[in-house]
């Protein structure tokens, strides 16, 4: 357990890293403010997942959980540092509407995405496992 607790640790944080230099370097015509809610729901949900996640015994969710951390790690930190409130340097149009974002949102659903994964494999191969106990 300790070892996948490393494993998503050391992820969040080189990720968190990436976005935040990436942030650093890069000018960002957008900003999204964040209430203290939502500082307080990112900083309990970093927390949960750096304690529950690790129980199970999957890499691929301790790496998943990793991912996720660091784009929410990221965003904290952004939302700490910069005044504006966090940046968002990517920018998609539309005729209509457009889309801001950064690397710690992509992080954040592609970290999600693969947490989601590994769990629900998990769930299948221990199928029978998981039925005793009910």
């Amino acid at each position: 357990m300790q070892s996948r607790r490393g494993i998503l640790v050391s992820t969040a944080l080189a990720f968190a890293a990436i976005d935040l230099v990436h942030k650093a370097l890069t000018s960002a015509e957008f900003h999204h403010a964040r209430t203290p809610y939502i500082t307080l729901v990112m900083g309990g949900l970093i927390a949960a997942l750096v304690v529950l996640v690790p129980r199970l015994p999957s890499t691929a969710a301790a790496v998943g959980a990793g991912v996720a951390c660091g784009g929410a790690l990221g965003n904290l930190v952004s939302l700490l540092a910069w005044t504006q409130g966090v940046p968002d340097p990517f920018v998609v149009t539309g005729a209509t509407h457009g889309l801001a974002f950064n690397l710690a949102d992509l992080f954040a659903v592609s970290g999600d995405a693969l947490l989601l994964s590994a769990v629900i494999l998990y769930g299948m191969q221990q199928r029978a496992r998981l039925r005793e106990r009910i």
